[in-house]
């Protein structure tokens, strides 16, 4: 019997300019046994209903003036869910995330608890630009963490890493059993509490640096923008 995968994530009106790439990728993983289910926390219903017209399961959830808060709650939502309707796995996909259609199957291979594929954001570094992997590969001695090394993500290959963001990363449902998402206030989003209560519960998180996803908020969006 193959695992049982849910497929999902918190979103809101701001990511409406990605809801028909998001559809088309959902709806066209190539993974057979899975489920999809977004939540809105958007103020209003008109995302909700234009996340509805695309034919995607959607939850309506509360709206929190925060940000975080309202993110956290939404996630929490797709982890009961997923926990009471009896899923293996969930595979946190945002919406603005790109990932392969075979990326659930190449995930699962794996047979890992936490395991995330490579995606990009920017982040300001002397002064310049540039983009950062949501992958963090080690805590340095002053407790920080630090950004896999650029010759390990462009080199495919299986990794123990330190932390992950939460664009596209398998989790199994033994690690949320014992972990809910969760922030504290001025400090990080809840991907790095999840990952520091990941550690603290001595669970290990992986990462495949061959699945390589777009991420629609580079420029163009495009992977080959990614400069190495």
């Amino acid at each position: 019997m193959l695992p049982k995968v849910l497929v999902g994530c918190p979103t809101a009106w701001m990511k409406e300019y990605c809801l028909d790439d998001y559809a088309q990728i959902v709806k066209s993983l190539t993974y057979p046994n899975y489920d999809i289910l977004v939540v809105d926390n958007s103020p209003n219903n008109d995302y909700y209903n234009k996340i509805k017209n695309k034919g995607l399961p959607v939850i309506k959830d509360k709206y929190f003036e925060g940000v975080k808060d309202r993110i956290i709650h939404s996630r929490n939502l797709l982890r009961d869910y997923m926990l009471e309707n009896n899923y293996d796995y969930f595979f946190s996909l945002e919406q603005d995330v790109v990932p392969p259609k075979d990326v659930i199957e190449r995930l699962l291979k794996h047979n890992k608890n936490i395991i995330s594929g490579v995606y990009f954001n920017f982040k300001i570094i002397s002064n310049e630009r540039k983009p950062t992997p949501m992958l963090w590969g080690k805590i340095d001695e002053k407790g920080n963490l630090q950004y896999l090394e650029e010759e390990k993500i462009f080199s495919p290959q299986l990794l123990k890493i330190a932390a992950c963001g939460l664009g596209c990363v398998l989790i199994h449902r033994n690690i949320l059993e014992k972990i809910k998402f969760r922030y504290e206030k001025e400090s990080g989003f809840d991907d790095v509490w999840f990952s520091k209560d990941a550690r603290d519960n001595n669970l290990e998180i992986y990462a495949d640096t061959s699945i390589r996803c777009l991420h629609i908020t580079l420029r163009e969006g495009k992977w080959k923008d990614i400069k190495r």
